[in-house]
This record gives structure tokens, C-alpha cells and sequence, in this order.
């Protein structure tokens, strides 16, 4: 019987600050959407547990073997939703499809600033699916 372990990879890219006062944000391709900003977006609660008690392993995935890494972005707004989630990087077998589920059903996270203002930021989340015996 096939144990389903899934684990995020809470390994998140974060911008480190440096000492210098005037931090440069970033604007991505919107231009009401930052890349990088001052204080970036942070979820108030165990992203990786939060993951781990919501994902459910897809049947199809399971059948043929199917593991690795599914990318989602999406954007936290200013109020803290998770808004236009996407897939960057999938792997099929219905991972895709259920790593958007879990992302989109996700609570509010604490908004990203620039200049002490709340401002919409993207974020990249790497979502592991592993098999294990």
C-alpha cells in the first residue's frame, strides 16, 4: 500500500533587506502588481501543515507513479486574498489542478507593504507531491 507524503517546500525565495534606507521595489508586468517590496506577503498560519491537512493525493497521480513539484502564483492583494492563482511549473495527473484548489482556498494572508501601504504582491509557492512506500 502507497503512502501519500505531501510537503510544501517552504523554502521561499524571500528579498532580504539590505541596511540602505531607500529599499527599490520591483513592479511587475501589471503595474499595480509588485515583484518585491519592502515587507513581503506572509501567511499567518503553517503554510506547510496547511498544505499537509488539505491536499489530497489525486488518484490519477497515484495510479501512474506521478510525483514532483507543482509552481502555483498568484497575488496577495491589500487586504490579504489570494487573487489569479496560476500554475507556472505543473507535472500533471491531476497535481495542477489540486495544488489551485488548496492555493485558492487558502485564508487571508498579511499583505505586502511598500512605503508602509498595503500594495498587491505576487508570490511563488512550490508545492511538493511525493509517493512513499
Amino acid at each position: 500500500m502507497l503512502k501519500s507524503l505531501i510537503t510544501a517546500a517552504c523554502c521561499f525565495i524571500m528579498v532580504q533587506a539590505s541596511a540602505q534606507i531607500d529599499t527599490v521595489a520591483t513592479k511587475a508586468a501589471h503595474p499595480d502588481v509588485f515583484q518585491y517590496v519592502e515587507k513581503m506577503p506572509k501567511a499567518p498560519f503553517n503554510i506547510g501543515e496547511y498544505l499537509g491537512e488539505n491536499i489530497k493525493y489525486p488518484k490519477k497521480a497515484r495510479k501512474e507513479n506521478i510525483a514532483g513539484r507543482v509552481i502555483v502564483r498568484f497575488i496577495v492583494t491589500e487586504t490579504g486574498e489570494i487573487d489569479s492563482a496560476r500554475i507556472i511549473k505543473g507535472i500533471g495527473g491531476g497535481c495542477d489542478e489540486e495544488a489551485l484548489r488548496v492555493v485558492e482556498e487558502m485564508p487571508k494572508w498579511s499583505p505586502g507593504t511598500q512605503n508602509g501601504v498595503a500594495v498587491k504582491v505576487y508570490f511563488n509557492l512550490p508545492i511538493m507531491f511525493i509517493l512513499e512506500d
